[in-house]
């Protein structure tokens, strides 16, 4: 169960976290001040913390120093008004995770203490390396296959040197897990650590987000603000999906990587900074640098050590390894007795196609679990997979259909229009293809880009132009 401990000399706003967050997985602790939240602080080891700026007993700040002595790496989320906004920017820059005004709003409350959550596991909870029969309960990056054993290797070897990482392989194949391994094995584990999805922040947003802003640079920009960046000097920076950030938030990483300085947007002061950085992305980025929708400075910059994730599809028999972490882990969670699978249930999964990798398996073991009964998970259990929903009868061949759409909805793979789009250029590719009888020349011609792309696309899709020749 995560904690939240929540510390205000009103009591109105301790009730209002109590009954916002209190639920079967979530504890809400609270204190009424400064003292009081010290203590609990050290015997209970929230993993996340509110903290009003203006306590009785003690200031915030003061407070946050005492408790970033304790530990570190618990986010720290400040409460503040308009008069101690000052304070809340001097918090951020001292690494307090962010700040929000009075009076609070439900919604962003919620969505930043979920990413305050998410940060928090990643940062204090340590990913087994699983590659043996005997699996951990908690985190683990499972998987026995060959090309698992490899990635186990890279991370030995590249956690503690203090190089730049890039993670590459589809939507849920565990890049986020591999970042937290190598991030907790290294020289910098006890360190600053600040993650930041590049995709799933407008490009508007996601410079300030990384670098911070001053004051009027732009609308909205009422006051000064911290970016993750700056949180994060003398840790660990983890850029995921790197592949969608802008060209101009490229070449101020470029920068960050060659120089470790930067400016905040709007502003004209250079910033020294000491981080390391972590890259991963879905996306082919030689090809995007190919397309010029990539920087090639950039990526040589960050490929210092390449580590590629393989897909569920190609892992060997780890598909039912994975099966049974999952059973075993969500079997406790969900106070269930379900010991093993049928054989005919690992069979049903071995034939899906698996668009969302890793993450998809989770989902649809956990709700399996959710409607389970006895020891034995038995197919009757399994979510709708879809008898091979999205593949073309008889090819193996994802099409886009309404059903598959509707099939990465379910997993939640956190991608989908990468992936629908991934789909989408097969199919075309395959029909050009088959149109010209497999003459690239003429395909490229078609489809209005280069043959260079063309082989790039097609080598990254798996499709040879030979079996549509005449």
């Amino acid at each position: 169960m995560r904690t939240l401990l929540v510390i205000d000399d009103e009591v109105s706003i301790l009730r209002s976290f109590e009954r916002a967050f209190s639920s079967e997985s979530t504890q809400v602790l609270t204190a009424s001040n400064g003292g009081e939240g010290e203590r609990i602080f050290a015997e209970a080891q929230p993993d996340v913390v509110i903290l009003d700026l203006s306590l009785p007993d003690t200031g915030g700040l003061e407070l946050f120093r005492r408790l970033r002595e304790v530990d570190s790496r618990i986010p720290v989320i400040f409460i503040t008004g308009h008069g101690t906004v000052e304070s809340a920017i001097e918090a951020t820059k001292l690494g307090a995770y962010d700040y929000l005004f009075k009076p609070l709003e439900l919604e962003e409350i919620q969505a930043l203490v979920e990413k305050a959550f998410k940060l928090s596991h990643m940062v204090r909870v340590q990913p087994v390396l699983a590659e043996t029969d005997e699996i951990a309960e908690g985190d683990a990056i499972v998987g026995r296959c060959r090309a698992m054993k490899e990635v186990y290797r890279s991370i030995g070897r590249v956690a503690p040197q203090d190089i730049t990482v890039l993670l590459l392989g589809e939507s849920g194949t565990g890049k986020e897990l591999v970042a937290q391994a190598i991030y907790h094995h290294s020289k910098r584990g006890s360190e600053a650590f600040q993650a930041i999805n590049c995709a799933a922040i407008p490009d508007t947003l996601l410079e300030s987000e990384i670098f911070g802003h001053e004051k009027g640079a732009f609308t909205d920009a009422h006051r000064q603000r911290i970016g993750k960046l700056e949180q994060a000097d003398g840790g660990t920076l983890f850029l995921d999906e790197v592949g969608d950030m802008s060209p101009m938030t490229q070449a101020k990483i470029l920068r960050v990587l060659q120089e470790q300085t930067f400016e905040r947007v709007g502003g004209d002061r250079s910033i020294k900074v000491d981080v390391r950085v972590i890259a991963a992305t879905n996306h082919d980025l030689k090809r995007l640098v190919s397309e010029g929708l990539f920087r090639a400075d950039l990526y040589f910059r960050l490929s210092v050590v390449s580590i590629e994730l393989p897909p569920l599809r190609d892992r060997e028999d780890d598909l039912g390894v994975l099966a049974e972490y999952f059973l075993r882990k969500y079997s406790n969670a969900f106070q269930k007795d379900v010991r093993s699978l049928a054989p005919e249930t690992l069979s049903l999964l071995q034939q899906h196609y698996w668009p969302g990798n890793v993450r998809e398996l989770e989902n649809v073991i956990r709700q399996s679990l959710l409607s389970a009964r006895g020891n034995v998970l038995l197919p009757d259990f399994l979510p709708e997979l879809g008898d091979a929903v999205g593949v073309k009868e008889g090819s193996g061949q994802r099409i886009l259909s309404d059903e598959y759409i509707a099939e990465l909805l379910q997993a939640s793979t956190g991608n989908l229009y990468s992936e629908a789009i991934s789909v989408a250029e097969a199919q075309l590719f395959r029909q050009v293809l088959q149109y010209t009888g497999g003459n690239q020349l003429k395909a490229a011609e078609l489809l209005g880009i280069s043959r260079v792309t063309l082989r790039s696309k097609l080598k990254a899709l798996g499709i040879q132009a030979a079996e549509f020749s005449e």
